[in-house]
């Protein structure tokens, strides 16, 4: 399919953020957006480049009634001399598609999806910030467009990408975030979506996240929903910890999502030739780890935070310190290493950097 472009007239546009170190995250969208729309007797059509402007939905539209929403997050680099990159889309093009699959929605060409971010991306380069450390996010999303009452997998789907400059994810920026261990709720279980990157995963997630909030911590560490001991997810991120000489995550079984920034953290430390594991943690094991000392760093990773070390963790009425509540070298080196891999900056052995301009 060919995409129709539909620029807003220069006179027409949005003024842009002049001070970079206040943008904020998801506050800003930039002039324009992609749409496409799907219904099962024609397949995809109507591929737009058009002005970012409000959706319109009948009020029966299923999204609204029985949750057929599914999303992404990626971002846009500006880099040296002008360069522009994105990294790593053909993962969250295949992510995309596994979340569609599960939740019955319409699957996208891969390479269709790509080519309309960087479509978008480029019609809206002069948003791109450069400051290193900010960045365009990109959120494409899916929802059931159906006009019909009644529950059952919908037959009409739109397809959108909108845009926007973004800072750093958290208030604290790159500084150790605390996070509260959720007894009583729990973000997912086996057979459920919880490796789909689905709007409903979030919903569940904000009473807990509101209530860790309110006894000032940043985010909730999910345990498993059968044993409410294995450790699986950060409300946002993936999650890690340096135990001794061993760097453990949990493993991928249906329960997390499996993060983009994980897996390049995973491949990137194993190139570095670390003792690198992907296995279930108890909760008590990070406690006691803590205690004796022998716990040397958590941090979580994402698309939006990049890699975010953790300070403390608040599990049944006691809060545990981690490295005196200071950033590890662990994730310093991380964060350091990804960000010049997204921005040109270093060499990239991975081919994970994709320039696009």
């Amino acid at each position: 399919m060919e995409i129709i472009v539909n620029q807003v007239p220069e006179e027409k546009r949005k003024v842009k953020p002049t001070d970079e170190s206040k943008l904020g995250f998801g506050k800003v969208f930039t002039d324009h957006m992609f749409t496409m729309r799907y219904r099962s007797d024609k397949g995809w059509y109507d591929p737009v480049l058009g002005p970012y402007s409000p959706l319109s939905l009948d009020p029966t539209a299923q999204c609204l009634h029985y949750g057929q929403e599914i999303f992404e997050g990626m971002k846009a680099y500006r880099g040296e001399n002008g360069s522009i990159y994105l990294f790593r889309p053909a993962e969250n093009a295949k992510r995309m598609n596994v979340s569609a699959r599960r939740l019955c929605m319409a699957e996208l060409d891969e390479s269709f999806f790509v080519e309309a971010v960087k479509q978008l991306v480029l019609i809206d380069r002069d948003w791109i910030p450069r400051t290193k450390g900010a960045s365009l996010y990109i959120r494409p999303a899916m929802i059931a467009t159906e006009a019909a009452l009644g529950v059952h997998p919908a037959n009409e789907f739109l397809f959108f990408v909108i845009v926007g400059p973004v800072g750093a994810y958290y208030p604290e920026g790159f500084n150790p975030t605390k996070i509260y261990v959720s007894e009583d709720y729990v973000r997912s279980a086996p057979g459920g979506t919880g490796d789909c990157k689905a709007g409903g995963n979030y919903a569940a997630s904000l009473y807990a996240m509101q209530l860790a909030g309110e006894m000032g911590y940043t985010q909730v560490l999910w345990l498993d929903a059968v044993e409410r001991r294995f450790v699986e997810e950060v409300g946002t991120s993936n999650i890690f910890f340096l135990i001794g000489d061993e760097l453990v995550t949990p493993p991928l079984g249906g329960t997390i999502l499996p993060g983009v920034t994980r897996n390049s953290v995973l491949e990137l430390t194993r190139s570095w030739g670390m003792n690198v594991v992907e296995r279930r943690i108890d909760i008590n094991e990070v406690t006691e780890a803590a205690t004796n000392g022998s716990l040397k760093e958590v941090f979580a990773s994402g698309t939006a935070a990049v890699v975010s070390p953790v300070g403390h963790i608040y599990y049944k009425g006691k809060e545990y310190a981690i490295n005196d509540g200071k950033t590890g070298p662990l994730a310093e080196k991380l964060f350091n290493e990804i960000l010049d891999l997204q921005y040109g900056l270093s060499p990239d052995p991975f081919g994970w950097r994709v320039k696009i301009a």
